[in-house]
């Protein structure tokens, strides 16, 4: 069948919106039409060359959709289910996912080449192989996909609000709940208020933090995370470690979360120094694999008992949590909607993450055409 998608062909290129050849479901696949994808930051990574891909690439790894037909063997999902994709696949059978960590999910390790776990592609287009971002490809019209990347949700609720908990509510959420273990009475720091850091504060919240201080250059996203929970807001990581000192009566905070769009040295440096004796540091933002980001002082990591951790899809657990995460929501303790900026067509993928560049959105989506 033929699909229109938006495609990488190589670093510091825009997206191209080209039409597609897309194989059918093979065994354990199932044919997807999207509905929804989220303008994640981390497409951004593939353009900018922090995080090169195979090209070319079919962008996009937020999405949500209704499956349209599967393969042999599929038994997660029939035609006209409701899913919400997890752009790190999830088995259930490797080390990983059979000790409860499955988004390390060993599926996960080609996402970037954008190939199918059997090593070959589902998009082609004059005489070559299109990969899929994260196996998903949710910049395209349809896609077949791994039924590992889907996870089945309530019929009832709305897929281009849903759609958002296919990467950024989840990481942020879980980089304060999971990986950073945010307790009631804990004074949390975030850096950087976008898709994931607006949820790094909803999960802080919802934790029970006494304090949840944000820190971000854009008063519009500083104003918005004092919305969602947030209980202070600075523009530098100046002012806002001030800040700690006094509400902590000088002992730091107890977790710092880095939640930037692309992360250097200054702001890891920054998270280090404003917790207190073991406090806690989460890198979930991402920065080309091959710069040296994480610089401390080696006698004030022991002396101080301070950790540094790292986190992919926030510790969350892909087929649990955005299952619960949507039930939060409609139950009205998880705030979605306000979450969605503006929305955009699949023809204005360029104009829409260009406001991202510009800070003009904590998340933009995508509206696939009915």
């Amino acid at each position: 069948m033929k699909t229109k998608a938006a495609v990488l062909y190589d670093t510091g290129k825009p997206f191209e919106l080209i039409e597609l050849d897309l194989d059918g479901p093979g065994p354990g696949e199932v044919l997807i039409k999207y509905t929804a994808a989220g303008l994640c930051h981390s497409d951004l990574h593939l353009t900018d060359g922090d995080l090169p891909p195979r090209f070319p690439i079919v962008g996009g790894h937020e999405g949500a959709g209704i499956i349209e037909d599967v393969g042999p063997g599929v038994t997660k999902v029939t035609p006209g289910d409701h899913v919400v994709c997890s752009f790190i696949p999830n088995c259930g059978t490797c080390r990983y996912c059979a000790t409860g960590r499955s988004n390390l999910c060993d599926m996960g390790a080609t996402i970037l080449d954008g190939y199918m776990p059997d090593g070959t592609f589902r998009f082609h287009g004059g005489g070559q192989d299109f990969g899929a971002m994260c196996m998903l490809g949710t910049f395209a019209e349809r896609s077949t996909i791994s039924q590992h990347s889907v996870v089945k949700v309530d019929d009832w609720l709305p897929l281009e609000t849903a759609v958002l908990v296919g990467c950024g509510v989840p990481t942020g959420w879980g980089t304060a709940a999971y990986a950073g273990g945010v307790r009631a009475g804990d004074t949390a720091v975030i850096y950087g208020i976008g898709g994931i850091g607006i949820n790094a504060v909803q999960g802080a919240a919802h934790s029970g933090a006494k304090h949840v201080v944000v820190v971000d250059p854009l008063q519009f996203k500083r104003d918005t995370a004092l919305r969602m929970g947030a209980t202070h807001a600075f523009a530098t990581a100046e002012e806002a470690a001030e800040k700690v000192t006094e509400l902590t009566w000088g002992q730091g905070a107890d977790q710092a979360l880095i939640t930037v769009g692309t992360v250097d040295e200054a702001v890891v440096s920054a998270a280090f120094d404003v917790v207190g004796k073991g406090g806690t540091v989460i890198v979930t933002g991402l920065a080309n694999p091959e710069k040296l980001t994480v610089h401390v002082s080696g006698a004030m990591l022991t002396l101080f008992e301070k950790t540094i951790k790292g986190t992919l899809f926030g510790s969350a657990n892909p087929q649990y949590d955005i299952v619960k995460l949507l039930r939060l929501y409609d139950a009205g303790q998880l705030k979605l909607d306000e979450l969605v900026t503006n929305t955009y067509t699949l023809d204005q993928i360029n104009e829409g993450y260009q406001d991202l560049r510009d800070g003009k959105n904590i998340r933009g989506v995508i509206r696939h055409a009915s």
